[in-house]
């Protein structure tokens, strides 16, 4: 029996591309089913992340249309991360494989073929990654760079040069669900899970259509939440800092202790200045980095859902039929329905390529 593969693309104001991502994903599916490299119960699902424009829309003309195509509808916006986590929980009862890219089409779908064929050798998860950046700026490609090695020096291990674009088998979704974490930040997850792993390398395109949802602004918020939510070293850092302060406080005091007893002892106002601001200023990133990591603590206790489902539209047969309700808990429940059952994840729950 051929195993079966989902797409889930998160969605956030793509109107314009979504019909083109549609048609390309479509080619795609249908070229690997009739090779017999996937089964025809195979679909995509795209997940409309609160958009306020006409994507949920066009999701249902193609869900309509077409039964490949499937829709999941997010009560609000959640977020990239928090979008594609519901769209990969949702399925992940159903399908053997699944794979997560944008709907920008930047990430190759062509590459999704190649990562089908290294899931039939054995691998559980499947990485894809950016040949190069010949295309990016040299501020993008500078800071895109300086990112992952920072955040890999920092304790945060991710793999250079990959976003959300990759393939995951049904037992490596299994043990997705079993991370808890609100602060959500997969491309530090996914390395945790294990198993078998192997990479394949693809040229990233130019946006098909459409603005970037990932202004500077929201990929520098993005790499502090993966940062603190995976790694401790930065209050570890500051552990580092306070002892060479106390121990350059101590030679200082040796040093006036000195010249005091040599009769050379001159009050300076710059000596004082620096000494107050540089502590000071010191004493104040180091509570506003353990505020942030206290902070996450607090969200963490209170354990929210990551998302809820408003609708999910899959096909049965007979027809298509529109699903409602379900929550990214960690309820227990199975499955969702006409009676607005919640989706059981045992876990709770934006994102352009860095």
């Amino acid at each position: 029996m051929k195993d079966t593969l989902f797409a889930v693309i998160p969605c956030y104001k793509e109107e314009e591309v979504l019909p083109q991502t549609a048609e390309t994903l479509k080619t795609v599916f249908d070229r690997m089913i009739a090779s017999g490299k996937i089964s025809k119960e195979s679909r995509i699902v795209f997940v409309n992340d609160g958009s306020t424009d006409r994507t949920w829309e066009i999701i249902c003309s193609l869900h309509g249309k077409d039964t490949l195509f499937r829709g999941l509808n997010l009560s609000r916006n959640r977020g990239h991360q928090n979008a594609l986590l519901a769209g990969l929980m949702t399925v992940r009862e159903e399908a053997d494989m699944v794979v997560s890219l944008d709907a920008d089409l930047q990430d190759d779908p062509a590459a999704i073929e190649e990562m089908v064929d290294r899931y039939h050798q054995g691998a559980d998860i499947v990485y894809g990654i950016r040949k190069d950046r010949a295309r990016d700026t040299f501020f993008k490609r500078f800071t895109a760079e300086a990112f992952y090695r920072t955040m890999n020096m920092l304790g945060a291990q991710i793999v250079f040069n990959h976003a959300d674009f990759r393939l995951m088998s049904r037992r490596a979704l299994e043990g997705l669900a079993s991370f808890r974490e609100v602060n959500l930040f997969l491309r530090g997850i996914v390395p945790m899970i294990g198993f078998r792993t192997d990479t394949v390398y693809y040229e990233r395109a130019e946006r098909r259509a459409g603005q970037s949802k990932y202004p500077l602004r929201k990929m520098l918020a993005l790499a502090w939440e993966g940062l603190t939510s995976l790694s401790i070293r930065p209050i570890r850092i500051i552990t580092v800092l306070g002892l060479i302060v106390f121990v350059a406080s101590l030679i200082l005091l040796i040093y006036f202790l000195v010249i005091f007893f040599l009769g050379r002892t001159v009050q300076g106002w710059a000596t004082i200045v620096i000494s107050v601001w540089g502590i000071g200023g010191l004493q104040l990133l180091a509570i506003g980095i353990l505020g942030e990591y206290v902070g996450k603590v607090y969200l963490e206790t209170k354990h929210r859902p990551r998302y809820l489902i408003e609708q999910y539209l899959k096909e049965e047969p007979g027809g298509a039929r529109q699903e409602t309700g379900g929550t990214g808990d960690d309820s227990g429940k199975t499955d969702v329905g006409m009676e607005s059952k919640e989706i059981s994840y045992p876990d709770k729950g934006g994102n352009e390529d860095v």
